[in-house]
């Protein structure tokens, strides 16, 4: 039985050896896609990107892909460029956990490879069988 009183929530640092175990386990022909993205933890999105994304709070949003996918032409990085990048809100993923039946690493690799898997062009079921392949 897990001893539930000494427990405590997972910090940032936790959460990103999380998001490398989620991200080490995703099949490497979605890997290859991945090239150069770089991923970030934070507790929440900033003001500017809750405004941005329409939010009304700051638990509105579990992640955000930025940057210029393969399927808007992004495959060769430009001079100038940001490297394109997906934040994972701990906090809200954190509320998200509490309120479902998942377990935190499947959470956390849910919304890692639909973060990526929408700005590659990936469908729904493509990202559904790569989620599937990754546990």
């Amino acid at each position: 039985m897990t001893d539930w009183a000494h427990l405590h929530a997972p910090s940032l640092g936790d959460f990103e050896v999380l998001a490398e175990a989620a991200y080490a386990r995703l099949p490497e022909e979605f890997r290859a896609l991945c090239e150069g993205v770089v991923i970030r933890v934070e507790d929440f999105p900033d003001d500017e990107t809750m405004e941005a994304m329409g939010c009304e709070t700051p638990f509105d949003l579990l992640g955000l892909f930025r940057g210029i996918g393969l399927a808007q032409g992004g495959a060769t990085m430009q001079t100038g460029q940001f490297p394109n990048m997906v934040w994972l809100y701990r906090r809200p993923i954190l509320d998200y956990w509490a309120e479902h039946e998942e377990s935190l690493g499947a959470l956390v690799t849910h919304v890692l490879v639909h973060e990526i898997g929408h700005h590659f062009g990936l469908s729904d079921d493509d990202m559904k069988a790569i989620e599937a392949a990754a546990f």
